[in-house]
């Protein structure tokens, strides 16, 4: 979560609708103490205590990830730059589920095609 989502109220967006431009580097073992904690079993991580972990388990949930929404011919595009992490463990629950749309915790912050460019150069054409 960051600063500018604090306000900003999560909703859940389909895994599918959800663009992921960049390449993340992984850690899998957090990725696994992450589905863990999605299914209420807490596991540790490098960045995670096991009383953080407890806390998300019981809820379920993992926190947020910030989503930058993108209005483009009357349909919202989303692009996710941060979460690499979190997105994975939902792509392997939405896996183990066999649900594409499989349905992701976001804060969506409003964001331009020009703000969009910003972050993936010109050469995207989405106006």
């Amino acid at each position: 979560m960051s600063l500018q989502s604090n306000s900003v109220k999560p909703t859940e967006i389909p895994l599918s609708e959800i663009r992921r431009p960049l390449a993340p580097v992984l850690d899998p073992q957090k990725i696994d103490a992450m589905v863990a904690t999605m299914k209420g079993i807490p596991t540790a991580s490098k960045t995670c205590s096991l009383e953080q972990a407890e806390a998300a388990a019981s809820a379920g949930e993992l926190p947020p990830v910030d989503v930058l929404g993108v209005r483009v011919k009357g349909q919202t595009l989303y692009y996710a730059f941060g979460g690499c992490h979190r997105l994975q463990a939902y792509d392997r629950r939405a896996r183990e589920t066999q649900n594409a749309a499989f349905p992701v915790r976001c804060r969506v912050l409003p964001a331009t095609p020009r703000q969009i460019r910003m972050y993936l150069g010109s050469s995207l054409d989405i106006e």
